[in-house]
């Protein structure tokens, strides 16, 4: 009966073949690690996400080097394969529909040599793109290696030539950036210079517009376009502004066959303030026509020719 009392009753005990469970489990676990080591707490999501930043941060050089980029889609990636668009890896779907596109691509980075092939599921490049419409297949364009504002002058005087180069002031599409270089290109400039912020980079768009150019003409960026242009000056190089109010015409300024720098402001605001009052000259493009305006590339376009000719 004693026996039978004690098994109904509540009170707790060691079992039968519990190995000494219940002792292991009041032996302590040591400290609580930090909320950031905790799996799946908020704090730990935001320091993953923080390092995931910190990858795709600007590495800063003599010239500044910017973030690396993703091309997303069948036909943006085919198109940046064709025109040259320089990449590191090529990401391909898992079990993707092989359409024309995507042999094409395959084929085109296959034929470059030095762009990985990286096959992916599809929820990693869901994830790579922030959820974007990539149809399978990502690209990814390393950082572009700017180049400093005096790189561009000391390439000028090592090949004996006085230096002829354009800034941008205020351009933000890089399809202009793009055909501003090519221009730079074709008429024997040393380089183009934009300013590090509210500027269109040398993203894969302006590669692309550029028709391979970019590989041989470089591109300095400038923490303060102002300073850069002073420095400029100070260097004996003459800064020439284009706008519409200019007090000069085009063809009436002799010095652009000496070093120069063009400043070519945005389409719709022109030059800034701060830059106009920097230039040493500001001149006007006539256009018999009637238009208002140029855009930046045709406008740098007809002033590097005219340069051109004059130093020929």
């Amino acid at each position: 009966m004693a026996a039978n009392n004690r098994r109904m009753s509540g009170k707790k005990g060691a079992q039968v073949g519990s190995g000494g469970q219940r002792r292991r489990g009041l032996e302590g676990k040591g400290p609580t690690p930090p909320a950031e080591m905790r799996k799946g707490h908020a704090k730990q999501r935001a320091a993953q996400a923080k390092a995931r930043r910190a990858q795709g941060r600007t590495t800063q050089r003599r010239g500044g080097k910017s973030a690396s980029e993703l091309v997303v889609g069948r036909n943006p990636v085919v198109e940046a394969l064709r025109g040259g668009v320089p990449a590191s890896t090529l990401y391909v779907q898992q079990f993707i529909d092989n359409d024309e596109r995507v042999r094409e691509a395959l084929q085109l980075a296959a034929d470059r040599g030095g762009i990985n092939l990286m096959e992916a599921p599809r929820p990693e490049l869901d994830r790579m793109t922030n959820g974007l419409n990539h149809q399978g297949l990502v690209l990814q364009v390393p950082p572009y290696e700017y180049a400093h504002p005096e790189d561009l002058v000391a390439a000028a005087h090592d090949e004996g030539e006085d230096p002829l180069i354009v800034a941008l002031d205020g351009v933000t599409d890089p399809r202009n950036l793009g055909a501003v270089v090519r221009s730079v290109s074709a008429f024997g400039g040393h380089g183009v210079l934009v300013p590090e912020r509210r500027a269109a980079g040398m993203t894969a768009g302006a590669w692309k517009t550029s028709a391979g150019t970019a590989a041989r003409t470089p591109v300095a960026r400038a923490t303060n376009l102002t300073r850069a242009l002073e420095a400029y000056k100070k260097a004996g190089i003459l800064v020439v502004g284009l706008a519409a109010e200019g007090e000069a015409e085009l063809g009436d300024v002799e010095a652009l066959d000496g070093p120069v720098v063009i400043v070519v402001g945005s389409e719709g605001k022109g030059l800034s303030r701060l830059v106009g009052e920097t230039c040493d000259v500001r001149v006007r493009i006539p256009m018999p026509g009637g238009a208002e305006s140029l855009n930046a590339g045709v406008a740098a376009g007809i002033v590097l020719y005219e340069a051109a000719r004059r130093r020929s």
